[in-house]
């Protein structure tokens, strides 16, 4: 695993989140949900180093974060915090170059490479219209995706998002959730990003960390919103247009749920499975077999060792 949480107490004087223990592996997409002052800024700051824990470890690659110095843990983890100071007189070439700063001194200039690199960062964002483009000029959802081209430039491989979706509209939390969800996937990058709203673990999201109580819950989204009901709320989007949804036999929550998981993992046909839920189990029909899957994570792995399906 890429990032590890082992038996860590986090807070400050006092512990808010007790024997915290928890993975991720590059190309995961984790949602941080909680209520305000539960503990998930802390928790960031905690990986950061910049708080440091009462117990237990957090490591990189099987490294402690205690022991990598700052300019390491810049390499390995690239940030981005909500209420982010934006430069004045910055533009968004300028800002994202930024990123290269941890690879040089104070005084540096940008080699050819670290340009193509900007302006292929640039380009990915859809942000080439507004690349002389002053940040203030920007509208919020811009500017957001300026910022995490910034952190896209560093080249860490994990990068943690402090609420990245605060004061946008629905059209623009779609944007970045979405070129979080690639960027994980096709540049095997490890997303960590806080938020209130589930549904975008239900739709975006392989694993979620809820904390409550001064406990974190971790695990695959759709197993951990099954244990804990009163996160969730009815609502089905659709994010694939090649994907065509299977016969779905269960209560509308499972069946929500299900069906979130299916479409954004797999971007197919699946109308030949019959999904049917029986107490605690899921019934999987497929042409003339019959399997049982007991959690939403057997299910992902079940449809993924079918030949056909290519996820």
């Amino acid at each position: 695993m890429h990032l590890k949480i082992n038996q860590a107490n986090i807070g400050y004087s006092k512990t808010l989140i007790s024997n915290a223990n928890a993975s991720l592996k590059l190309g995961d997409v984790c949602l941080l949900i909680g209520n305000n002052g539960v503990g998930k800024t802390t928790l960031i700051k905690s990986i950061l180093h910049h708080n440091p824990l009462l117990g237990g470890e957090i490591l990189i690659e099987n490294k402690n974060v205690k022991d990598l110095s700052v300019k390491e843990i810049a390499e390995n983890i690239a940030i981005v915090f909500s209420k982010a100071v934006i430069p004045q007189n910055y533009t968004v070439e300028d800002l994202i170059s930024l990123g290269k700063y941890i690879y040089y001194p104070f005084y540096f200039e940008l080699t050819n490479e670290d340009r193509e690199e900007v302006s292929h960062i640039i380009e990915n964002l859809d942000l080439m219209q507004y690349r002389n483009t002053l940040l203030k000029n920007l509208s919020d959802g811009n500017l957001q995706k300026a910022f995490i081209g910034r952190a896209l430039s560093q080249n860490s491989h994990i990068i943690i998002l402090d609420e990245p979706t605060t004061h946008l509209d629905e059209k623009n939390k779609l944007i970045i959730l979405k070129t979080l969800r690639q960027l994980a996937k096709e540049q095997n990058k490890l997303i960590l990003f806080s938020s209130h709203d589930w549904r975008l673990a239900k739709e975006f999201a392989d694993k979620i960390w809820y904390i409550k109580e001064g406990n974190m819950h971790s695990g695959i989204v759709e197993d951990v919103l099954s244990r804990h009901l009163e996160l969730t709320s009815a609502s089905i989007f659709q994010i694939h247009q090649n994907f065509i949804a299977p016969k779905i036999t269960a209560a509308d929550l499972q069946k929500e749920m299900l069906y979130s998981l299916l479409q954004k993992n797999f971007e197919k046909d699946l109308s030949a499975f019959h999904f049917i839920k029986q107490n605690e189990k899921w019934i999987i029909e497929h042409n003339s077999f019959t399997h049982q899957c007991e959690s939403f994570e057997e299910i992902i792995n079940f449809v993924k060792t079918v030949h056909y399906i290519n996820p």
